[in-house]
């Protein structure tokens, strides 16, 4: 089987959660690229990597900051998801800043929303900085219920 990818894009939005080039203006800038689910090299079949996908997405939807009224999903912390052989899963998300007083609580909200999905194997979440969050990364779904226009 050739390396499947799969897009992760906000359900309820017209927009993917996305990077932005560094030399524009976030509000402004349309998002670029959106998280991504890989299954390189798996066994899986299409229909169960799709169906992961889906749910994986469902299950980051979950998860808030505590201190801002939007899923970490539609925020764009979510940089990548990778789906191993095994079912195993590699999270790589970021925090809104470095100082985030949920940096010890988000990582394990993750893990568990996305160990919850059914079929679902070993879950290892990394935060990473890179790229950094910047607003930009939000879907319009997230800057609607944030009043960012």
């Amino acid at each position: 089987m050739t390396d499947e990818t799969k897009d992760l894009q906000p359900a309820a939005s017209a927009a993917p959660v996305a990077q932005a080039p560094a030399s524009s203006s976030p509000v402004s800038q349309t998002p670029a690229s959106p998280a991504a689910i890989k299954a390189e090299g798996s066994g899986l079949p299409e229909e169960e990597i799709a169906r992961l996908t889906d749910d994986i997405v469902a299950a980051l939807k979950t998860v808030y900051d505590p201190e801002i009224p939007a899923d970490i999903y539609e925020l764009g912390l979510i940089y990548k998801v990778d789906i191993k052989d095994d079912r195993a899963l590699d999270v790589d998300m970021t925090l809104t800043t470095p100082n985030c007083p949920s940096a010890a609580e988000l990582p394990i909200m993750v893990e568990n929303a996305v160990a919850s999905v059914r079929g679902v194997g070993n879950v290892k979440v990394q935060v990473v900085w890179d790229p950094p969050w910047d607003p930009s990364r939000m879907s319009d779904e997230a800057r609607l219920v944030l009043n960012m226009w």
